[in-house]
Parts: structure tokens; C-alpha cells; sequence
């Protein structure tokens, strides 16, 4: 139960859903459940919600459009952006809130979705290992 309420708080937390997984994980390696696992766990879960995320922004455009919210001129020059720079961007997914939607506007940007996953999956793996590592060593 341990590991699908830390999965189920690392997937909601990185969501447009404002919710936080950290301390739950802090909470679990207190109570001496293997690091690994709760690693794991932690970082599959935090990147299947910025999957959500990606795929609620592939149909973003069109929303966005819709309600008259963008330029579609201009959003040709922001979708070149991001599939320059979009890397980079992506490499802060782990930050609270702005991470959350830079994953959303690479689903927007329609970025490469294999590049998407690598970049996320290490960012997020990235996070959740320095803060045990710092969590362990106070």
C-alpha cells in the first residue's frame, strides 16, 4: 500500500494539480522501506503525470485557438522555439509549478514524445535522488 499511495501522489503531483510528493517520500525512507523502491516508484509515477500532461497539451492547440487565446502566427514561432530549445525546458520538469507546464506546452509544441520521455523521466529521477541523498545525510 506503502508504494501505490507514494505512486499514486508522484503521478497527481505532476499534474496541472497542485499537490506535492516529497514529503511523502521523506515519510517513507523514515520508515526504512527499501530506497530503491521508493525511487522508483516515486520517479515512474511523477513521469506518467507529466505524460498526462503532454497529451492534455497535444489537444491544447486547438482548445487555445478556439477561445481565441493565441495567435496562430505567433504559435508557429513558439512550436519552433520549443522543438530548439524545448530540451532545456524539459530538464526543469522536476521544478514545482512551472514544470508542470512545461510539460503541458511540449504536448502544445507537439515535441518528439521519445525525447520528451528520456528528458522527464530524467529530470524527475534527477530530483527524487538528491533530495533522499539530502534527506539521508542531515
Amino acid at each position: 500500500m506503502v508504494y501505490l499511495t507514494l505512486f499514486f501522489s508522484a503521478l497527481i503531483s505532476a499534474t496541472l494539480w497542485p499537490m506535492g510528493s516529497e514529503a511523502l517520500l521523506l515519510y517513507d525512507i523514515e520508515q526504512g522501506y527499501p530506497l530503491l523502491w521508493l525511487i522508483t516508484v516515486a520517479t515512474v509515477g511523477n513521469t506518467l503525470g507529466a505524460v498526462i500532461n503532454y497529451w492534455m497539451g497535444l489537444g491544447g492547440e486547438a482548445m487555445l485557438e478556439e477561445r481565441g487565446m493565441i495567435n496562430p502566427a505567433k504559435f508557429g514561432k513558439f512550436k519552433a522555439l520549443f522543438n530548439q530549445y524545448g530540451a532545456w525546458t524539459l530538464l526543469l520538469s522536476w521544478m514545482p509549478f512551472v514544470g508542470d507546464l512545461f510539460t503541458f506546452a511540449a504536448g502544445i509544441a507537439r515535441y518528439s514524445f521519445s525525447r520528451f520521455l528520456i528528458l522527464v523521466f530524467l529530470a524527475k529521477l534527477g530530483r527524487y535522488m538528491v533530495l533522499a541523498w539530502a534527506w539521508l545525510a542531515l
